[in-house]
């Protein structure tokens, strides 16, 4: 009998809509409409580019996420490892046939989208392991014969993505996989003493990065020694957001993004453009809004009656929380300027197709919470 990953037993349209988690459902249409009303900014209040493909790229990817989540979790149980093995033939094809911009070649030409597999790999990496360890009890997730597979599964991509060459994007694929291995139970001794080994062999992985990312690191210790040139960046974001203040100067009144003193203001330094013009209180507001979307993303994974779906969502939550704290993190200087977007708010349509996938698998996960894996 051919199967329908669309159907859940005898459940109706509306029962499924019904099902829907409306919370979350609210909070992503209230940080997307938040994101519009920012990158409008960016343009100095004009509706161009940009914004444009922003409301555009928003609209679109919005309602793959409510169609993905009619999709029952048993879909994706089964297709997890088809998902991943094509992001990575994509991430290959990349190397073959990708298109080179700033120095970097991550983008395969789509026609209809200029797609970043490595933004796609974020997602199938968690799908991948969360298939994997569903049926390894926990008190075996740390034997050698389950070790290699999900150890290989994230440094293939890692190595993959920072040839590029994208430090920040592999270093946030890596963490995605790690996260969901120590959710299965992994024992910490061993974390641990790879943290050991990685911090000796730091002076060893430096001597491999690009001049511009070693001037990166640089610049994060000290932005002064290079003020016009590597410490640019953070010093202008800086200013905008202490420049806010406690309420802000105002929509459309950010003095450093409208002089153009801040640079890439509409990708990985949109939150600074926010702060300064919506300063301590609407950052704050911005930050809730995350914080209860992680929240609910947790939040669905543990009412869930599968492993599959519980360790989907909870990694994905701490990977969400992840980008996000990365992202704020580097824009106010406590982490070195790596590209990391913020989740929906940044300008990119690979990162927003891969943030929207993850939620519509979560919201599958809601929808279909009571569903069994056969």
């Amino acid at each position: 009998m051919e199967k329908n990953y669309f159907q859940r037993g005898n459940q109706s349209i509306s029962d499924k809509i019904l099902a829907f988690d409306f919370q979350l459902l609210l909070l992503i249409l209230a940080l997307g409409i938040i994101s519009i009303f920012a990158m409008y900014s960016s343009e100095r209040g004009n509706f161009s580019y940009y914004t444009q493909s922003h409301l555009y790229r928003f609209s679109i990817f919005f309602l793959l996420f409510i169609i993905i989540s009619f999709f029952k979790i048993q879909f994706w149980y089964k297709s997890a490892y088809l998902f991943y093995f094509i992001v990575l033939i994509l991430l290959l094809a990349v190397h073959l046939f990708g298109i080179t911009a700033s120095g970097s070649k991550r983008w395969l030409n789509l026609f209809i989208i200029n797609l970043q597999p490595s933004e796609l790999m974020k997602i199938s990496l968690i799908v991948f392991l969360a298939r994997y360890y569903n049926k390894i009890p926990s008190q075996n997730v740390s034997n050698l014969k389950y070790i290699f597979i999900p150890f290989l599964s994230f440094m293939i991509p890692f190595f993959l993505v920072i040839s590029q060459p994208d430090l920040g994007t592999a270093l946030l694929i890596a963490i995605s996989g790690l996260i969901v291995i120590w959710l299965t139970g992994f024992r910490i001794k061993y974390f641990l003493y790879s943290f050991l080994i990685l911090i000796c062999l730091t002076p060893v992985g430096i001597s491999f990065l690009k001049p511009y990312q070693k001037t990166r690191i640089l610049a994060f210790f000290d932005p002064e020694r290079d003020p016009l040139g590597a410490g640019y960046q953070i010093i202008q974001s800086k200013i905008a957001v202490g420049s806010g203040g406690i309420f802000g100067k105002g929509f459309l009144q950010g003095s450093q993004s409208y002089l153009d003193y801040l640079p890439e203001k509409h990708t990985d330094f949109i939150f600074t453009l926010f702060s300064e013009e919506f300063g301590f209180i609407g950052s704050l507001i911005l930050l809730l809004i995350y914080a209860f979307i992680i929240y609910r993303i947790a939040a669905i994974g543990a009412e869930v009656r599968n492993n599959f779906a519980r360790l989907f969502c909870f990694g994905f939550a701490a990977a969400f929380f992840v980008y996000v704290t990365v992202n704020m993190a580097m824009v106010l200087g406590l982490l070195p300027i790596v590209g990391a977007p913020l989740p929906i708010m940044s300008y990119g349509g690979s990162s927003m197709l891969s943030i929207m996938i993850g939620l519509g698998i979560v919201m599958s996960c809601k929808i279909h919470n009571r569903d069994e894996l056969r």
